[in-house]
């Protein structure tokens, strides 16, 4: 599995990058065995493991108890976790210690940060101080509230360099790697053409160095995916039908024999 040095000097020569989010031990020690590169520990946990309506509730604690969950189930994958809303970008103290948190009792190799003008230089400190970074632009869900919805960013011309701007100074603060999220297609090769460290996209086209999607999208286990994701199982319907089984032999005496 990749380190942090050879996701950042993947670029564009290699092949694609794959990246999945997941939760818990059994989901990670699939993904690793199937040959996922990077598994994310996601705070879209809040919405499809917790019940959260959105990712705004979830805590450091939760993002640690995951994470630690993860790396339990793995023996060599990247583990990136996702900085969980108001842990990062408010006060560079208690923006270090939540971020090394997820190092220190988490496990992860490194953190993910969605990102915004405020979140360059708590960047660098990270990255000087041995925390490595994952970038996150265009559309943030920690933004639902302001944004108004899960709606494309970069549609004009204005924001779109406002993302590339936003991609290319966290390049420079030292951030290995930057997600694309629901950007236009024209928009994430434009920023993978001038970034030097690899993209990832989710909803941003085919242009970009790799892909990452959450986990319940890809195995048919959400009640909704965004237009972008795509089932390639059905999960829930294998689960419903062995659940079933068990429920319908134990009425009937078939279970346990």
């Amino acid at each position: 599995m990749p380190t942090v040095p050879e996701i950042r000097e993947w670029g564009k020569n290699g092949p694609p990058i794959t990246m999945l989010t997941a939760y818990n031990k059994s989901i990670a020690r699939i993904a690793e065995e199937v040959g996922i590169d990077i598994i994310l520990v996601g705070d879209s946990v809040g919405n499809t493991a917790l019940g959260y309506e959105t990712t705004l509730p979830v805590t450091v604690e939760e993002m640690i108890s995951h994470t630690a969950a993860v790396v339990r189930g793995v023996k060599s994958a990247l583990v990136v976790t996702d900085l969980p809303f108001l842990s990062v970008g408010v006060d560079d103290s208690a923006d270090i210690m939540n971020a090394g948190k997820m190092l220190k009792f988490g496990g992860a190799d490194a953190v993910k940060i969605e990102s915004g003008m405020h979140t360059i230089s708590i960047t660098k400190r990270l990255v000087d101080l041995g925390i490595p970074v994952m970038a996150h632009v265009g559309l943030v869900p920690q933004r639902i509230r302001q944004m108004g919805g899960y709606h494309q960013q970069g549609t004009d011309a204005e924001s779109a360099q406002d993302i590339k701007e936003i991609a290319l100074k966290h390049q420079d603060a030292g951030a290995f790697s930057i997600v694309l999220e629901h950007i236009p297609s024209d928009v994430a090769e434009e920023i993978t053409n001038e970034l030097e460290i690899p993209t990832i996209g989710i909803g941003a086209g085919p242009h970009t160095c790799g892909q990452v999607l959450v986990v319940d999208d890809v195995i048919g286990l959400s009640d909704s995916a965004p237009p972008f994701a795509k089932k390639f199982g059905n999960a829930k319907m294998e689960i419903s039908n062995a659940i079933k089984k068990y429920r319908d032999e134990v009425v009937s005496g078939g279970f346990p024999q």
